[in-house]
């Protein structure tokens, strides 16, 4: 999942960053309302986070741009104009979500969880042959046992069950792993999705190399009854 921050608070933003990319989220950060409207006008997200008071152009005009543009990004403000007529305004301008500053880290994350959930249309808990992976939670079971995946590993895993069936190049897993400034290679990637399917491989669930183009996640088997096991 790849989450932009329009935050000019310098210590809020690094603080957000390391705490949610310390999460699995690929992360960029903007520092001003005219280069989160570009960002968002040329990028591709999964997550807005927005403070309203951003220089050079208002949260505000920024949300009210990117719904012009038809687009249904989750957008959480978050600010310190915690009065119930800046509330209004920014739900009524678009968002989906609004926290105050001062906020509890573990209450943004969990509406990050949220919020990102929504956004795919799936349910909270995916369930893919013997693997089952709880959004909320971020937790991965594997035959109902809890496996262990580093942050690349989370994010890898979430961006292929997303797209089961379907071909996700190395260049777009580095896209939603990684944040702008951080350097991973295709050839990092490799190593991420060596390591994956080993903690995978137990419980029959296949990522499979298409030469030169990138990765799929194969449909589970048939299980009896005639339900695909993935469904």
């Amino acid at each position: 999942m790849r989450i932009l921050l329009a935050e000019d608070d310098r210590i809020i933003a690094d603080g957000l960053v390391r705490s949610l990319r310390k999460a699995g989220y690929a992360v960029d950060a903007v520092a001003n309302g005219a280069d989160a409207d570009a960002a968002l006008a040329t990028q591709q997200f999964d997550l807005l986070i927005l403070d309203l008071g951003l220089p050079r152009l208002s949260g505000i005009e920024v949300l009210r741009r990117l719904r012009g543009r038809k687009t249904t990004l989750p957008v959480l403000i978050l600010t310190a104009q915690d009065c119930i007529e800046d509330r209004v305004r920014g739900l009524d301008a678009g968002a989906d979500d609004y926290l105050t500053k001062p906020f509890a880290l573990p209450e943004l994350e969990a509406r990050v969880r949220a919020l990102t959930r929504r956004g795919t249309g799936l349910p909270t808990c995916i369930e893919f042959g013997a693997l089952s992976y709880d959004q909320a939670d971020r937790l991965v079971k594997l035959d109902g046992q809890s496996i262990d995946l580093s942050a690349r590993e989370l994010g890898l895993l979430e961006i292929l069950l997303l797209r089961a069936g379907r071909l996700v190049s190395k260049e777009q897993l580095v896209d939603h792993l990684c944040g702008w400034g951080e350097e991973v290679s295709t050839n990092a990637i490799e190593v991420y999705v060596h390591r994956l399917r080993k903690k995978l491989d137990t419980g029959g669930i296949k990522i499979a190399t298409v030469r030169g183009l990138g990765y799929c996640m194969e449909k589970p088997p048939v299980v009896p009854g005639g339900r695909d096991a993935g469904s």
